[in-house]
């Protein structure tokens, strides 16, 4: 898994709160248990005016022409809330969001989202509605993303996060937890190899 420092990139301003991980991968999609595909599915009540997917919903925030390509979600408080679905993160990562912006998240969202490598960054509500004044503002500009100095550049405004060592640990280094698992390979041969023989 390649690790992650830093990111320029666009951001999709989803000017909602509590937007629930049932909205970000409805139920009926979930049925697959692998990681990829998922993005087709990404908001799809939302994204879409009819039940097969095939008819972009113009009024939706992620079909509008500015936002195609973007990496970077920034939303309203509460972002992943409801069921505890894997999927959720599946999807956005699958889309191609690569980095998540709130005043806060669900816990159990937030644990999945890290572990699926990507960055949910925490900043305050006032933090948040000066970003979105600044992208829609600022349409088609980037923002930067800088997990090494924890940082998020945007115009000339330079935006403080936190992350607890570990994760950040994680993320730069490209750990998932078999990789850190695999970090300790020569001590789990070596215990291993001294396991008595009626143990094994």
């Amino acid at each position: 898994m390649t690790g992650f420092k830093q990111l320029s990139g666009l951001v999709v301003p989803l000017d909602a709160a509590n937007v629930d991980t049932d909205a970000i991968i409805p139920k009926q999609f979930l049925q697959a248990i692998t990681r990829v595909g998922f993005g087709k599915h990404l908001f799809h009540e939302w994204r879409y005016l009819d039940v097969e997917g095939t008819q972009p919903n113009p009024e939706f925030v992620l079909n509008f022409p500015q936002y195609q390509g973007a990496t970077i979600l920034l939303a309203r408080k509460n972002l992943g809330c409801g069921s505890s679905r894997e999927h959720a993160p599946w999807a956005l990562a699958d889309y191609g969001f690569k980095v998540m912006i709130a005043p806060s998240f669900a816990d159990i969202f937030y644990n999945n989202s890290l572990n699926n490598h990507m960055l949910p960054i925490r900043l305050s509500e006032q933090e948040i509605e000066e970003i979105f004044q600044w992208v829609w503002a600022n349409e088609g500009k980037q923002i930067h993303v800088d997990l090494e100095a924890m940082t998020v550049t945007v115009g000339n405004t330079v935006y403080h996060f936190e992350l607890d060592e570990f994760r950040r640990h994680c993320l730069l280094n490209g750990l998932d937890n078999i990789g850190l698992t695999l970090q300790h390979e020569n001590k789990i041969s070596e215990y291993e190899k001294n396991i008595p023989a009626f143990l094994r």
